[in-house]
């Protein structure tokens, strides 16, 4: 499925041998943040209209049977649409690593450590372990503060908050990624990244890649 111009392409290089993150992470260490994104230039505006008089609008056509109304405010909220989902094929064992070079690409692409989520089925990422030495209260309320990347076990998915970017990480337990991946996929605003066996991941997904 494409990605929308904005998200870097992640290839199956992002598989590739990469040191295992230390286990343990100082607290006050965030991630290094890219600059900021630059603003998208506006669009120009409508054409300014001539000295002569525009002629009376029609009367607006009332809705029939075979019509739908227009669509107002109201119900613009039904229109979100779904996460584009990319899969970066990996065997279990180096699921992690693929997941920490996706997110890598995607901090150097400008996205803010702040907008990604990154989730284990298996065993915990290093950094995750080494927060929750510090208690559950201080842990989920490094989430809330939302000014770095959030590491959870996707056992926790339902505690997960949203966020732009979710990268799943299937390095084990078939029942946690199972019942974890459609709820990863409600999580993601933007982009899921799924970093597994393809067609494990297509079955538990329910979508086709």
């Amino acid at each position: 499925m494409p990605l929308t111009p904005e998200e870097p392409q992640i290839h199956e290089s992002a598989q590739g041998p990469r040191a295992t993150a230390a286990a343990g992470r100082p607290a006050s260490t965030p991630r290094p943040v890219p600059g900021p994104r630059s603003a998208a230039s506006p669009r120009p505006g409508r054409p300014v209209p001539g000295p002569a008089k525009p002629a009376p609008p029609a009367p607006r056509p009332q809705p029939g049977a075979g019509q739908s109304p227009a669509t107002g405010p109201e119900n613009r909220s039904d229109q979100r649409s779904t996460p584009q989902l990319q899969v970066i094929p990996a065997p279990a064992d180096g699921a992690l690593d693929a997941a920490e070079e996706a997110l890598d690409l995607l901090l150097e692409s400008g996205r803010a450590p702040g907008e990604v989520l990154v989730l284990t089925t298996g065993d915990q990422h290093p950094w995750t372990a080494h927060e929750l030495s510090f208690g559950e209260a201080t842990y989920w309320a490094q989430q809330d503060t939302g000014d770095d990347v959030f590491f959870a076990d996707a056992a926790a998915v339902e505690r997960a908050a949203v966020r732009p970017v979710v990268i799943v990480a299937v390095n084990g337990g078939d029942e946690t990624a199972a019942r974890a991946l459609p709820l990863a996929m409600a999580r993601a605003g933007v982009l899921l990244i799924v970093c597994g066996d393809p067609e494990r991941v297509a079955a538990l997904v329910g979508a086709g890649v």
